[in-house]
């Protein structure tokens, strides 16, 4: 059996030693030139990817070190948040949540039905516009210093917000794809169970936390704090992707809740190795998800441009009248770190092609957009936090 595994085993560690590899240099070359180190590691996942080169194709094991990769970084940015500091921000993340998704789900479906598609695919396009990834954003607020600030503590609560109610537009969804059609009981059902999750671990875990901050060397097997917390965040993601949320809001969760013993322990200084190998895995996927073959034809360009054009227009728009209340600075930084989109938008372009009412056009349009939106802000958000 061993000749056997020998090769798939081999293939595996060569693709994995040539993403980081391409991560890193393209990290290098981008920081050398005053430029976000993500864009780099983007970049190099284009290039090496099979949109250029074809030296690295998309696969399982890859998809897996990507998903750990945004595990582990919404996990180090729930590190570095406290729940009091969230809640000294007031009503704005409800307030940026809900517009953020009001205004592209409008643009998008009504987009879609402009040019003549059914409801089940206005719906689609409508989602894909809708959910942010705060994996991108978060990125950028880490690189600059200023994940405690309170445009980021904004965007932080926004996206779990945006999530639950992205997660219950892409059910409906779903469920217009289907001959069934939509399942409201169960519908509802999901929608309870995410927001009691969230609830519970919100409010439950921190103050768990907060009055037994040795807990992480409470177990006999914590020679250190990291393996208790890497199990919490693991558990939690898990957790959450089983009931319909994104496994990142678990882990951002989970980040929140041991961030109550910091006092007791340096478990950043633990956890850091963890983020700075995984989340490169997570860029450079992103990088190679890009398909040019599908962008050939100056239709396609075209369509792709004003959706482009509509998803940060719509989100941006949205979000700024939710973040009204904050200084103009700050509600500039949170329409801009609510833009992108990522691997989000490309989760919910593979679920409509899946379900058949997403044809590769508007696949690859989606795609190109959640590719775009990702590549476009973090420039943008830089120059905004430095004014």
């Amino acid at each position: 059996m061993l000749p056997l595994a020998a090769a798939p085993v081999a293939d595996v560690l060569t693709d994995l030693f040539l993403v980081l590899l391409a991560a890193k240099i393209g990290d290098e070359i981008f920081k050398r030139l005053h430029q976000p180190a993500l864009i780099g590691e983007i970049t190099a996942g284009a290039i090496i990817g099979p949109a250029v080169l074809g030296i690295v194709e998309p696969s399982e094991p890859l998809e897996v070190f990507a998903e750990l990769g945004v595990v582990f970084l919404l996990f180090w940015v729930g590190l570095e948040t406290r729940l009091s500091d969230m809640l000294e921000v007031g009503r704005a993340p409800l307030l940026v949540g809900i517009l953020g998704v009001i205004f592209p789900f409008a643009g998008g479906a009504g987009l879609a039905l402009a040019l003549g598609e059914d409801s089940a695919t206005a719906v689609f396009l409508g989602v894909a516009l809708v959910a942010t990834s705060v994996g991108i954003t978060s990125a950028v607020l880490i690189e600059l210093g200023v994940l405690g600030g309170k445009a980021a503590r904004t965007i932080l609560g926004a996206a779990v917000i945006d999530d639950i109610l992205a997660m219950l537009l892409l059910a409906v969804a779903v469920g217009l794809g289907q001959d069934e059609g939509v399942d409201v009981p169960a519908l509802l059902t999901t929608v309870a169970m995410a927001v009691a999750f969230v609830a519970f671990f919100t409010l439950g875990g921190t103050r768990l936390f907060a009055h037994r901050p040795r807990i992480l060397h409470s177990p006999r097997f914590s020679e250190s704090p990291l393996l208790p917390a890497v199990i919490i965040c693991l558990g939690l993601a898990a957790f959450a992707a089983h009931i319909g949320l994104a496994a990142i809001i678990g882990a951002f969760l989970a980040g929140m809740v041991v961030a109550e013993t910091k006092e007791q322990h340096p478990i950043e200084e633990e956890v850091e190795p963890l983020y700075a190998f995984f989340p490169p895995f997570f860029f450079v996927f992103i990088g190679m998800e890009v398909e040019l073959a599908e962008l050939a034809d100056v239709e396609t360009l075209g369509l792709l441009a004003g959706v482009t054009a509509l998803a940060f227009v719509t989100k941006y728009a949205g979000a700024r009248l939710g973040a009204r209340d904050l200084s103009a600075r700050d509600a500039n930084v949170v329409a801009l770190g609510m833009v992108p989109r990522g691997e989000v938008g490309i989760i919910v372009a593979g679920i409509g092609a899946t379900a058949g009412v997403v044809d590769e056009q508007l696949f690859a349009v989606i795609v190109g957009m959640s590719i775009l939106t990702t590549v476009v802000i973090p420039p943008l958000l830089r120059r905004a936090l430095r004014e």
